[in-house]
């Protein structure tokens, strides 16, 4: 059975959140949350608590789910929004920065 905790509109680029994706999949729930703990990336503190979601939600939803045999199956990382700003350059010209968003998902089965 698997257990999904999704997050969107996160503010941070789909590039970098995926860094942090690739760290954690396939690996066991306590070894990721380790992983995610000491890793300096600001993307990390983000999927620790999407993470600690999927987790909770295993608990509260599936009683029968052992959390010890959990396993990150799926991490996806897709890119949502983004926020268009306006940068004011020389003779009287401006640019445009992208400020990009995320959509974020964790999938948990259990392995025995």
């Amino acid at each position: 059975m698997e257990v999904r905790a999704i997050l969107r509109n996160v503010r941070t680029s789909p590039q970098k959140a995926a860094l942090v994706a690739d760290m954690i999949r396939g690996k066991n729930v306590n070894k990721a949350v380790n992983i995610l703990q000491f890793s300096p990336k600001k993307s990390a503190a983000i999927f620790q608590k999407l993470l600690k979601s999927a987790i909770a939600n295993a608990e509260e939803n599936h009683k029968a789910l052992d959390v010890d045999d959990l396993v990150v199956t799926k991490v996806t990382v897709n890119q949502g929004a983004t926020w268009k700003r306006n940068m004011p350059r020389a003779r009287g010209m401006a640019t445009t920065i992208r400020k990009r968003t995320s959509h974020l998902m964790v999938a948990l089965e259990e392995k025995s």
